[in-house]
């Protein structure tokens, strides 16, 4: 049996047989300068519309490179709908909060902006690069879309007129008041067959008037984390797992594209 390749790059290009797929310069540069790789040697290529295919590297410089497509490894699989809005965290914990949420199978990133949090700005074209290579590194087929921050009030105003989300219930770890279980409310979701998107608050958590807000909103639904305190990062990577596990692609039985769970 042919050993698998351990590199996967990401590639916007049709991917189909006999097919010429081109690198970035920064590609290039990982090949060449990091893994010392050359013409000949093959790795992986993957997007959400082609899955993954073997290819061998047939030039490489400095500036590009060229991957010739041999054989489809994996089909493109259906990706779970679950959307992660969350508010920008300090300390490089914006980027952990991609990386991860983009193991976890999210479909969509939606920073934003609220009256508490502290980090009033993001890098959208690192928080983009940072889910390029989580999904190279995880195995996954696709990339989940990160969205330019946003006002928290902006986003929810425009969510009934938005044909993504006028159907998506949108789930907030409520802080205070009155919630649902996680699990109660994501398998009743389940049930009804809407789309899910999550709310993660800031450090500091959510200002009074943005909770008063959500609470008037039909479309939200608070749910309840436990009884510890968690902080916003472990928030989010909570609610992705359990709705991953109810309601997600955790809940499908290992096929012939199954991979090692840890790496």
């Amino acid at each position: 049996m042919a050993v698998r390749p351990r590199t996967r790059l990401h590639v916007d290009t049709p991917l189909a047989a006999g097919q010429s797929a081109p690198l970035s310069g920064d590609q290039a540069h990982y090949l060449r300068g990091v893994l010392r790789q050359a013409p000949g040697d093959r790795l992986l290529a993957f997007n959400e519309a082609g899955g993954e295919w073997l290819g061998e590297i047939s030039a490489l410089s400095k500036s590009g490179g060229i991957i010739t497509l041999l054989e489809q490894t994996r089909p493109p699989v259906a990706v779970p709908d679950v959307w992660l809005l969350f508010a920008p965290l300090k300390g490089g914990r914006t980027e952990y909060v991609v990386e991860k949420a983009t193991e976890l199978g999210v479909a969509r990133l939606c920073p934003v902006l609220t009256r508490r949090g502290d980090v009033p700005r993001v890098n959208l074209d690192r928080l983009r690069a940072n889910a390029v290579e989580a999904a190279e590194q995880c195995e996954r087929l696709s990339v989940p879309v990160v969205d330019p921050l946003a006002e928290l009030s902006a986003v929810l105003a425009g969510w009934p007129a938005n044909p993504l989300t006028r159907d998506r219930t949108l789930f907030v770890a409520a802080e205070t008041g009155a919630a649902q279980p996680l699990a109660t409310a994501v398998t009743a979701a389940t049930a009804s067959g809407r789309p899910a998107a999550f709310l993660v608050g800031p450090e500091g958590g959510l200002h009074p008037g943005e909770l008063d807000q959500l609470a008037k909103t039909p479309f939200v639904v608070p749910v309840g984390l436990g009884p510890r305190i968690l902080r916003a990062d472990t928030a989010a990577f909570a609610v992705l797992a359990l709705w991953q596990a109810l309601a997600g692609d955790w809940t499908a039985a290992p096929g012939q594209d199954a991979r090692p769970p840890f790496r």
